[in-house]
């Protein structure tokens, strides 16, 4: 089964990517460029999802969107 997750890809100052999974606490990896990134968290997700169903844990925790003025 297809399952779709929002992540969090951010530049690095001296290069690179890191990326992260915010409804995986703890779920976050890195990578030279944007495509290497986005295939190592597809990894470490997956990762995630087998340790989480293997310990009984949810699956994943809710997030939303919040609107703030700035």
């Amino acid at each position: 089964m297809k399952r779709s997750f929002h992540v969090i890809l951010s530049p690095q100052p001296d290069g690179g990517f890191f990326v992260e999974c915010p409804s995986l606490p703890g779920c976050y990896t890195q990578g030279d460029t944007r495509d290497v990134a986005l295939a190592n968290i597809r990894e470490a997700i997956e990762a995630c999802l087998e340790a989480r169903a293997a310990n009984g844990m949810p699956l994943t925790v809710s997030t939303r969107e919040v609107e703030v003025n700035v």
